[in-house]
């Protein structure tokens, strides 16, 4: 055998193993590749379906009747040329929309997080989410400042608070937050029919985009808001306490209102915010991997419960706990008996 036969055959040997070990490393490379559709949640079938599902039913039966009275309502006070019942008026119907896409994430939640309806309505149930939750925290923010001028600058408040002012304003906080989440129908987390598990907006691999937007989210639809609200209710406190037109129980009315319009806005909105900012934070060390974002699964899933927990609430802190609430409640309920007495009802 000569040498040139031998020197073939070793390279032949060293050429098949080094392609052998090539092909090892790129298809191990590849199958580790993070994607879009690469989901960094847990297996939900090992997670009960039931808590959220009823907490969602819940919101939807309480939420529907009280906002629909409180449309009603604020419709009469905003034909009275109330400016106050604007903003209540466009809080109530942004509740409705988000109330209606309820169902959907109920039944997506009872069949195991399996999206059946397409990713388009997948991006806009997840548009309509977003838009309810930072147009009701903006319009808080415009029913505690528009109480915040009429109690501590009464007088010059004639001047400021009008009605076309406050359609203005509304309609405004409606565009920009519209128009501030379009992104959502470019997210690849809403893509549910290109994944094969069809899921809608859960917790992905984290991205530049998502990141920034978690950034934003959190100091302009969280923080900046949660500062007006305390600064504008701890001066109407503080004002209302000064006062002596008015009597004790009225003062500790207005005082417990204030508060618990703080603790409502804290408890359905600060955990879900703060996930948030954590997630994006945790995007500058995580080196691509899904350990932090799997660990807060079940706290972000808690949190977003507890912010639909808004459209229940905002009818009972904003509506029916004020006196011409009850009395247009208690009118009509009067009437009502009475026409039910009268031969022509029967």
């Amino acid at each position: 055998m000569t040498w040139t036969v031998i020197l073939n055959k070793v390279s032949a040997i060293i050429w098949d193993k080094s392609f052998q070990v090539t092909m090892m490393y790129i298809t191990s490379t590849t199958i580790s590749l993070p994607n879009h559709t690469d989901s960094c949640a847990p297996l939900y079938k090992e997670e009960n379906p039931l808590p959220l599902v009823v907490l969602y039913s819940t919101v939807l039966t309480l939420g529907l009747p009280a906002n629909l009275i409180t449309v009603f309502l604020t419709f009469l006070e905003v034909c009275q040329k109330n400016v106050l019942g604007i903003y209540l008026f466009s809080l109530s119907v942004c509740d409705l929309m988000y109330l209606g896409t309820l169902p959907l994430w109920a039944i997506y939640i009872n069949r195991g997080h399996h999206w059946e309806w397409g990713s388009l309505t997948c991006k806009f149930t997840g548009y309509v989410f977003f838009n309810n939750m930072y147009i009701s925290i903006f319009l808080m923010c415009c029913v505690s400042a528009d109480r915040f001028v009429a109690v501590v600058y009464a007088v010059e408040s004639r001047g400021l608070r009008r009605m076309r002012h406050a359609v203005i304003i509304s309609v405004m906080i409606v565009v920009v937050v519209a128009v501030g989440h379009v992104p959502v129908f470019t997210m690849a987390e809403g893509d549910s029919e290109k994944m094969e598990e069809k899921r809608c907006f859960e917790p992905s691999l984290p991205s530049v985009v998502v990141t920034g937007f978690n950034y934003a989210r959190f100091l302009i639809g969280f923080f900046i808001p949660l500062c007006i609200l305390i600064f504008t209710n701890l001066a109407i406190i503080s004002k209302v306490q000064a006062s002596t037109g008015l009597t004790p129980q009225a003062k500790i009315k207005i005082r417990h209102l204030a508060y618990a319009v703080i603790l409502f806005f804290l408890v359905c909105f600060m955990p879900y915010h703060v996930i948030l900012l954590t997630r994006a934070i945790n995007f500058h060390f995580s080196n691509g991997k899904c350990d932090f974002e799997r660990s807060i699964y079940t706290p972000y899933t808690i949190s977003l419960g507890l912010s639909t927990i808004n459209s229940v609430i905002n009818p009972v802190f904003y509506v029916l706990s004020s006196n011409s609430a009850h009395t247009r409640i208690h009118e009509g309920l009067r009437r009502l008996r009475r026409s039910s007495r009268s031969p022509s009802f029967a």
